[in-house]
């Protein structure tokens, strides 16, 4: 009884799907069609077998009118898909003449053939005018006086119809008599003229040069193709070289190639395309043909002095094995000077004397087997003041430090895919000296020294290498420590570390990006380095930033003009906020008011470069 409902249900089915003609097949992915035809079979539900496929044969015309309705939009789910819009081009290059016979037909067009007079493009009308008709001037009287045509065309404008006065009359004799007459005129011209001329290819010309400008066009488009068109081939020889040939109307490069003979000697000739359809051969400049003046003459005599080798002496080469070379280091130094001298100078100011240090050390290692790969660097800038009247005398007390860094960087990576690295880093910064802040009418005062402060940022992440100059580092397993070793002389709370502490820990995300643009035939560079920091706990909207920026403009061999800028933002470090007389404000608790702030720093100074 089972069996005889799946009859029933499928012969119902399949009835259905004849009646409609057409079917749409959903196909379940745990079961194929074939699982389900062979199901079907074994049931004695399909007595057919699958039909043969028959000798398909297409002429030319056949195949383009079954490709034609082939590729109609209502067959496709996506009409650009690819494989319509390829037998669309198929059909239409098949249907059409190539550009070669194309070209010649268009050259050779004869386009006066379609053209119209430029008459039809004007409204013609007739005006009839009474002008004299007169006997040779011999005949007329000696007091005749002749009237001038202007005066005879304005007193025809006036009124066609009229005649000339009695007193015209009068001065002519006998023989002179008006007549009526008709003259061509344009009353006005017709925006365009419709033909009904089946010889013509146009219903419709808009103007009278549109043949004219129709010829220049297709020559102009003509020109374009040829200029654009070309085609390599590939010179060949001796020795399995090939040297690639474009050949186009614009090209004009030569490519040296050595034409050798059976006993592999050689001479150098030159190829290069000399012109749209034209293949140049050139011998090398300098080249001698010496032809051999009696051939049939052979010195027997001619003997070559040859010395025969033991080759059981000779010894085997022995393989040089090539060390990999893992590391690379290089170092960079920068040093800057600058110098102010007043002297009598009215307008005040005081004379000045800076310099600056700027050194780096790098180490790269780069292991392609292991794809591992890490990038290093250590660096220390220092920069020194001195001002006043005569800042080289007593330059001993009047020196005070400008700039103040110590950084070092460790990054690991490890090939993940693409461009992308799975990264490890970590940035230690502090300072080498102690710093001081110079209050007005008062004593310096002892700020910073080194380690106090001190940060190291660590994190887990990816590093994306678009190209050798660029590096972007993201983080986003990241742990930031800021402490410093001596809380007794040094106000730790400046640097957002509480009172009672000696270190502040900060979870979070770290980026960081550098970069080295350096245009190709130019002179000067941009570095770029950023590093931003968000804590993840303590207000994670608040962004850590450390931006510097240097431009280098190269003057000589070891010699650049540089401008530095460096950009810092912390919302942990906060400094006095002072009113317009210079002094702080106070909260309502009586403490003083602070504030985080950008700090930011620039330098600009000739500096002398030195790599090794």
């Amino acid at each position: 009884m089972k069996k005889l409902w799946v009859q029933l249900i499928i012969s119902a089915t399949m009835l259905s799907v004849c009646v409609d003609g057409t079917a749409q097949i959903a196909i379940d992915t745990s079961k194929t069609i074939l699982e389900i035809v062979d199901s079907l079979k074994r049931e004695g539900l399909i007595k057919h077998e699958a039909p043969e496929k028959p000798d398909i044969k297409f002429t030319i015309n056949q195949a383009i009118e079954f490709l034609e309705k082939q590729s109609q939009p209502h067959f496709w789910r996506n009409i650009d898909d690819p494989l319509r819009k390829a037998i669309e081009q198929l059909v239409f290059l098949a249907t059409n003449p190539t550009y070669n016979s194309l070209e010649e037909f268009l050259k050779n067009y004869e386009y006066d053939s379609i053209k119209i007079p430029w008459e039809a493009f004007y409204i013609w009308d007739t005006l009839k005018l009474k002008i004299l008709d007169t006997e040779p001037e011999s005949f007329l009287p000696a007091d005749t006086v002749r009237i001038e045509p202007d005066t005879i065309n304005a007193v025809a404008e006036s009124d066609s119809t009229a005649v000339f006065p009695r007193e015209f009359y009068d001065i002519f004799s006998e023989q002179e008599r008006l007549k009526d007459t008709s003259i061509l005129i344009t009353t006005d011209m017709q925006t365009g003229v419709n033909i009904s001329d089946s010889d013509l290819p146009f219903i419709y010309y808009s103007n009278p040069f549109q043949v004219d400008s129709l010829e220049i066009a297709v020559n102009s488009l003509i020109k374009y193709l040829e200029d654009r068109d070309s085609t390599i081939i590939h010179f060949g020889g001796r020795g399995n070289v090939f040297v690639p040939i474009w050949l186009n109307s614009k090209s004009d490069n030569m490519t040296r190639y050595w034409l050798k003979n059976d006993v592999n000697d050689s001479v150098t000739v030159w190829i290069g395309s000399i012109g749209r359809n034209a293949v140049g051969l050139f011998t090398e400049q300098g080249v001698t043909f010496i032809r051999q003046m009696n051939p049939t003459v052979n010195n027997t005599e001619a003997r070559v002095n040859v010395e025969r080798q033991n080759r059981l002496n000779l010894l085997e080469v022995q393989r040089v094995a090539v060390k990999k070379r893992l590391w690379r280091y290089r170092t960079e130094s920068n040093i800057a000077f600058n110098q102010t001298g007043l002297w009598n100078w009215v307008k005040g100011g005081e004379g000045s004397l800076s310099s600056l240090l700027d050194l780096t050390s790098y180490a790269d290692y780069n292991n392609r087997d292991k794809k591992f790969s890490s990038n290093n660097f250590v660096r220390l800038k220092l920069g020194f003041i001195a001002s006043g009247e005569n800042p080289m005398k007593n330059i001993r007390d009047n020196i005070r430090k400008n700039t103040d860094i110590l950084e070092a960087s460790l990054k690991l990576n490890h090939k993940a895919f693409g461009k992308f690295d799975f990264s490890a880093v970590a940035l230690f910064k502090t300072q080498l000296l102690k710093g001081y802040t110079y209050p007005k009418d008062a004593d310096p005062v002892l700020v910073s020294q080194l380690l106090n402060p001190a940060n190291m940022t660590v994190g887990l992440g990816l590093d994306y290498k678009p190209n050798a100059q660029t590096s972007i580092n993201f983080s986003p397993l990241s742990y930031k420590l800021t402490f410093l070793t001596d809380t007794a002389n040094f106000d730790q709370t400046k640097y957002g570390i509480p009172k009672d502490k000696k270190a502040m820990h900060e979870p979070g995300m770290n980026f960081m990006f550098s970069n080295t643009w350096k245009p190709p035939e130019k002179n000067f560079s941009l570095t770029n380095r950023l590093q931003l920091f968000t804590n993840y706990i303590d207000k994670p909207q608040n962004i850590d930033v450390d931006w510097e920026l240097t431009l280098a403009t190269k003057l000589s061999w070891n010699a650049d003009l540089r401008i530095n800028t460096h950009l810092i933002f912390s919302d942990n470090i906060k400094t006095k906020v002072l009113d317009k007389d210079k002094k702080p404000v106070l909260n309502d608790d009586g403490t003083e008011k602070k504030t985080a702030r950008i700090q930011f720093k620039e330098m600009v100074g000739l500096s002398l470069v030195f790599r090794f």
